[in-house]
């Protein structure tokens, strides 16, 4: 009882450590990424934990803390790699990014018959020309 009191302790200090606000650039993927990879560890471990309290001797299984707290940094993690990517092909300053593109769902009307489709979009180069 008491590791479990000190990886709350521990889990609500990180948290309040990392809250705090600066003045950076707003395109800071490496920081979305960490961001949503801690988040998951967060979210991992309380689901562990809660899967915990319904085994039949929960003091047996820690060690489901730990896995869902891993299981979370690596959902975060692609998570939030795959918010960050937003084209195939970047050019940024001369230098060509190639990543994962977003898609994003689009609905569109049709004008003649008024019905609706769903249609995914995908951006396949994105620049910026100065």
């Amino acid at each position: 009882m008491r590791k479990l009191k000190k990886l709350i302790a521990v889990m609500t200090l990180v948290s309040l450590l990392s809250t705090v606000s600066s003045a950076f650039a707003a395109d800071d993927t490496i920081r979305e990424v960490f961001t949503d990879a801690f988040y998951g560890a967060g979210i991992g471990a309380l689901v562990g934990g809660a899967l915990m309290i319904f085994a039949s001797h929960p003091t047996d299984h820690y060690n489901n803390i730990a896995y869902g707290a891993a299981t979370g940094v690596i959902a975060g993690t692609a998570y939030g790699l795959a918010k960050s990517a937003r084209a195939f092909a970047e050019v940024e300053n001369g230098r060509v990014k190639i990543a994962i593109p977003t898609l994003v769902p689009e609905l569109l009307v049709s004008p003649s018959s008024g019905r609706s489709t769903v249609a995914w979009k995908a951006d396949l180069i994105r620049g910026t020309f100065n």
